[in-house]
C-alpha cells in the first residue's frame, strides 16, 4: 500500500471530519427514532449504520461507501393496550439499543476530536515555519 501523491494530511484529515460528522447524524437519526413504531409499511424503524471505506486503494482518507440499514431482529416489549400490539399484547421495538448508540456516538465524537487536532496541529506547524522565515 503506498501514499497517494494528491493528499496530505490536511486531505485526509477532512475526509475524516466529513465521514465522521455523517456518522454522528447517523447516529442522531437512530437516538432519535428509538421509539418509533411505525416508520412506514407498518414496521418500526430500522437502525441505521454507516459503512466506511478508504476513498483509494491507496493511503488517502476515508469516505462513507453506504449507509445500510441494520437488518437484526425488532425488540418485542409486552404493552396490550397499546394499538400496535398483536394478538398477545406485544409491540415491536426499533432495533436501536441506546446503549450502543451512546457509545457509538461517544467514538465517532473522539475520532472527529482527532482528525481536529491534526489540523489543529498542521496550523501550528505552518504558523511555525512562516514565524522561521520572517
Amino acid at each position: 500500500m503506498k501514499i497517494g501523491n494528491g493528499f496530505g494530511p490536511i486531505d485526509i484529515a477532512v475526509s475524516g471530519l466529513r465521514a465522521q460528522n455523517k456518522q454522528m447524524e447517523i447516529i442522531s437519526s437512530n437516538i432519535a427514532n428509538a421509539r418509533t413504531t411505525d416508520a412506514g409499511k407498518g414496521e418500526p424503524y430500522r437502525r441505521l449504520e454507516a459503512m466506511l471505506k478508504t476513498q483509494k486503494d491507496e493511503i488517502s482518507g476515508v469516505e462513507i461507501e453506504r449507509i445500510a440499514k441494520d437488518m437484526s431482529d425488532f425488540e418485542r416489549i409486552l404493552d396490550p393496550g397499546n394499538p400496535k400490539a398483536d394478538e398477545n399484547g406485544y409491540v415491536q421495538m426499533p432495533n436501536v439499543s441506546l446503549p450502543v448508540e451512546m457509545m457509538n456516538l461517544n467514538l465517532a465524537t473522539r475520532t472527529y476530536q482527532a482528525n481536529a487536532a491534526v489540523l489543529r496541529r498542521y496550523q501550528q506547524m505552518v504558523d511555525t515555519t512562516l514565524e522561521l522565515l520572517r
